[in-house]
């Protein structure tokens, strides 16, 4: 297969690796090193720019359409965000090529017909289904065709091939049984013979990878309210051309915990349900009900910058289909938004008294690939912090849902804007979103806001140009340095239902 000869280590190594960063913990503080002198920065392509303005005219879901059936096609092996970058680009080209066409990266109205056509043909030869699991309680994309044998395991559904060669596993443990800690460990644990090629934990998932002489495997776990959710896909190395165009099409289907989805049930015998064993060999207690009245902490909606006096700035798009924002448990109100629609500006009691100032407001612009920083807020702990770089006209960033109002920063800890929108509907990998270009309110745009509603935009210019100076010392060039001032200003906006 033409784009999947790097293999699915490469493809997770270049997105999830990277994407994990904005659901950690701030890393810790180390001492900054003289940063080499930046290489001029390459002239744009015009063909590269024709074809992105092109692709990104079009609407969301025509866009990650087209990504997903470059997927289907063999010619793009990286992930449907709707997001145009270079994968994106050449995977457009290898199409291109590939059907006799000039390889420009812009699809015409009759190519995108074309190439839907073809994807649609892969995806009914694959008769790739995607469905809940009872068994486990996800919902995961099934190529039926590969694996027509189904059959019932201990807390989820085997889905094999005739041979035996490919395996997709469902599986879910209820809260109590097992940990992340305990599936990470046995995930990576020294074999003869097995060589893990990606690892990633992080509190709420894990992300594995490996080979043998004659095999791959990949497994994915979650945890939730209702337990661990996760699968595993395991096949004859011979057969990854074929195979690793599905993994990537399982991944971004696989949803651990669906909206309204069933309790997992157990798998039964004669004589009624077969209870599950935990490893440590004592039978499992049933999970607790929840308490009345207490619901699981709600994902934050949106991120918000709290300026004081009880009030926050975040992106108007979050607050779009939130008629009840709260914010720290407290009701919150709008109080204004900006004329282009692009900023507003939340009161709630209970907020006054005890904010740290606002970053200072960087007055000139960024340049294109300049390191930057986006601050996201959580439901529970400190807010995530994100690698960034800019890019035209925003940011190209792994952050995850709720981070529209994101606050970004350059090295130095100076405001550059706020993340403008988060989509409604993104398409994850393994639960993971993968870098993405964000368009950003501009930090001008922020300070006109703020000054047009008699609030301080920024902590002045003389903190802004002693922040300068600290990135020209390289006082404040990680990230943990460039974000602490800012992170208890940072808070989360959640939507009462």
């Amino acid at each position: 297969m033409r784009a999947f000869r790097t293999g699915l280590p490469a493809l997770l190594a270049a997105g999830l690796a990277t994407g994990a960063l904005a659901q950690g913990p701030v890393p810790p503080v180390a001492p900054a090193r003289p940063k080499p002198a930046a290489a001029p920065q390459p002239a744009p392509d015009p063909a590269f720019e024709a074809a992105r303005a092109a692709f990104e005219a079009l609407p969301e879901a025509e866009r990650r359409g087209l990504q997903d059936a470059l997927v289907w096609t063999g010619d793009y092996n990286g992930v449907t965000t709707g997001a145009f970058g270079k994968r994106s680009f050449e995977g457009i080209q290898t199409y291109q090529t590939r059907t006799g066409a000039a390889p420009t990266g812009l699809l015409t109205q009759p190519e995108r017909t074309a190439l839907k056509r073809e994807a649609e043909e892969a995806r009914r030869a694959a008769r790739f289904k995607v469905q809940p699991d009872p068994a486990s309680g996800v919902v995961v994309g099934v190529p039926e065709a590969l694996l027509p044998k189904k059959s019932a395991i201990p807390g989820g559904t085997r889905w094999q091939s005739t041979d035996g060669r490919v395996t997709l596993d469902t599986k879910s443990f209820p809260q109590g049984e097992t940990s992340l800690d305990a599936l990470f460990e046995r995930a990576i644990a020294a074999m003869p013979g097995r060589k893990v090629t990606y690892k990633l934990k992080k509190p709420d998932f894990i992300v594995i990878t490996a080979e043998t002489a004659g095999g791959r495997s990949y497994i994915r776990y979650a945890e939730g309210p209702q337990g661990i959710r996760g699968f595993t896909l395991g096949y004859d190395r011979a057969l990854a051309d074929k195979v690793d165009r599905l993994v990537i099409a399982v991944a971004n289907n696989f949803s651990p915990f669906p909206e309204d989805a069933p309790a997992p049930t157990a798998p039964t015998t004669a004589t009624g349900p077969t209870p599950r064993t935990p490893a440590s060999g004592l039978a499992a207690a049933p999970a607790a009900p929840p308490l009345p009245g207490v619901q699981a902490e709600a994902r934050p909606a949106a991120t918000g910058l709290l300026l004081g006096g009880g009030r926050v700035l975040t992106a108007a798009s979050a607050l779009e289909s939130c008629a009840a924002p709260r914010i720290g448990g407290a009701a919150a109100r709008i109080e204004r938004r900006d004329a282009a629609g692009s900023l507003a500006l939340l009161s709630a009691e209970g907020l006054a008294g005890g904010a740290p100032p606002p970053p200072p407001l960087r007055a000139e612009a960024v340049s294109e690939g300049e390191a930057l920083l986006v601050l996201g807020a959580q439901a529970k702990g400190r807010p995530s912090v994100a690698p960034a770089s800019a890019a035209v006209e925003g940011v190209y960033a792994p952050l995850q849902p709720g981070a529209a109002g994101a606050p970004v920063l350059d090295r130095s800890g100076r405001l550059v804007g706020l993340v403008a929108r988060f989509p409604t509907a993104p398409r994850l990998i393994a639960g993971v979103m993968p870098p993405t270009r964000y368009a950003v309110v501009p930090g001008k745009a922020v300070a006109a806001f703020l000054s047009e509603s008699g609030l301080p935009a920024g902590a002045g210019k003389d903190a802004a140009k002693d922040a300068g100076k600290d990135l020209a010392k390289g006082a404040a060039t990680t990230l943990g340095g460039a974000a602490a001032p800012v992170l208890d200003a940072v808070v989360a906006i959640t939507c009462a239902r």
